[in-house]
């Protein structure tokens, strides 16, 4: 079982597949662990990269500090992984606060990765998800982690896949319950307390990036997405078709697939962003549709944007 060093704490990480190419680190949601990761990663090792995941610091098996996990140390352990795969294409993927840690990464080391992959993600915290936050942290205070799954099941997956994998669940609750600590995570979500809006430095953020959305996700909604799309400039949003917040498990085969295709463009320099607005295929090896002309791609209907909200939502993209 590998172990990193940084700033004196231990970091349990997993590697799989060819030692040389591209390689892809993955970076958890809050409460996520490494083994949530394995039919994503797996998806991914089939296509020829490396896949670094690991926990961070108050997760499975990390070293959790007693105290309050500042963003910071989390940054510094994903660059420390980044630094230990070597000279080669590496890309970036964060789900979630994962995603943020990702930007924030991405922000003021772009230059030593190829490319980035928010997925869920965000840059700033709305009333709307700061209270959402406080009501998952005070439910996982007074009910514990097995409360704290039972909240969190239905705000990240579709009722068709609750119901197909409805046998699985109360593993799921288990592992979960073994795998995290209700102290930790509760240091884990304190780190919301010192969150910094990142849009105004989103600009710095030269790499090629693919910002994944589902659908229906209501935990970080679509304007969260936008705000990236329209403050890094090689970037394009990606939209998941009847996806909610948890994606990567609830389809990790279409999601890999996206994140596949994504480096593959990359490092064959067909990649150009532009900061356009896509529609992912339902199926692996489907083509991606750009978002039709002349359609408002925040609503969740199709609705025909006004004539006179077009040049404002042109003028704010070139900016």
């Amino acid at each position: 079982m590998p172990w990193l060093e940084c700033n004196s704490r231990r970091i349990h990480y997993e590697l799989a597949g060819p030692p040389h190419g591209p390689a892809c680190v993955l970076v958890n949601g809050l409460t996520q662990y490494v083994r949530l990761w394995h039919p994503f990663r797996d998806a991914l090792v089939a296509k020829g990269f490396q896949v670094a995941s690991f926990d961070m610091l108050g997760q499975g098996q990390s070293d959790k500090p007693s105290l309050f996990i500042h963003q910071d140390d989390q940054v510094a352990v994903l660059g420390r992984l980044i630094e230990r795969l070597g000279d080669r294409p590496i890309f970036v993927a964060g789900i979630s606060f994962g995603g943020v840690i990702a930007l924030r990464y991405a922000i003021d080391h772009g230059d030593k990765i190829a490319g980035l992959v928010p997925m869920s993600s965000f840059a700033e915290i709305p009333a709307q998800l700061l209270m959402l936050g406080n009501a998952l942290r005070t439910g996982l205070i007074l009910g514990g982690t097995t409360f704290l799954q039972d909240l969190l099941f239905p705000m990240n997956f579709s009722g068709e896949w609750l119901h197909s994998m409805r046998h699985l669940i109360e593993l799921a609750r288990h592992r979960g319950w073994l795998a995290n600590d209700v102290y930790a995570l509760q240091n884990l979500m304190e780190s919301f307390l010192e969150f910094e809006p990142l849009t105004e430095r989103l600009s710095a953020i030269r790499v090629p990036t693919m910002i994944l959305t589902g659908e229906y996700d209501f935990l970080t909604p679509r304007p969260l997405q936008e705000s990236l799309r329209i403050h890094i400039p090689d970037s394009a949003l990606v939209i998941i078709q009847r996806a909610y917040h948890a994606f990567t498990l609830e389809n990790p085969g279409l999601t890999a697939y996206l994140l596949t295709r994504f480096a593959e463009d990359v490092m064959a320099g067909r990649w150009h962003g532009k900061q356009s607005i896509w529609v992912a295929p339902e199926n692996v090896g489907g083509e991606l549709v750009r978002f039709p002309e002349g359609f408002d791609h925040m609503r969740a209907i199709p609705v025909r944007i006004q004539a006179d909200e077009i040049a404002p939502r042109q003028t704010a993209a070139a900016s």
